[in-house]
């Protein structure tokens, strides 16, 4: 299961009570929205010991539908790429 949003700053206001639960909720918002405009304008966005997100272009190629063996063009598109760091891999396996 994944992590939801909301699960996420209900726990990070759990572990810091000190703060407002609007201002938890205004920083994870000012988070996601500029790592979604610097990965939209080409750069990448790293934080350290946990992972690395970056947009890659795919060039646009022919294909073949597999259900029909109809031949089709797939236009380039950009996708989002994730690399977590050795510290990370490493952490998660090791976890018991």
């Amino acid at each position: 299961m994944g992590i939801v949003k909301s699960n996420l700053i209900n726990r990070l206001s759990d572990n810091y009570p000190n703060f407002l639960k609007k201002d938890i909720n205004k920083v994870v918002e000012i988070f996601l929205e500029e790592t979604k405009r610097a990965i939209k304008s080409g750069r990448r966005v790293e934080l350290r010991n946990f992972a690395v997100w970056y947009s890659k272009k795919q060039k646009k190629r022919t294909s073949r539908n597999p259900k029909t063996g109809q031949i089709i063009e797939v236009p380039e598109k950009t996708s989002v790429h994730f690399k977590m760091t050795k510290n990370l891999l490493t952490k998660i396996n090791n976890a018991k």
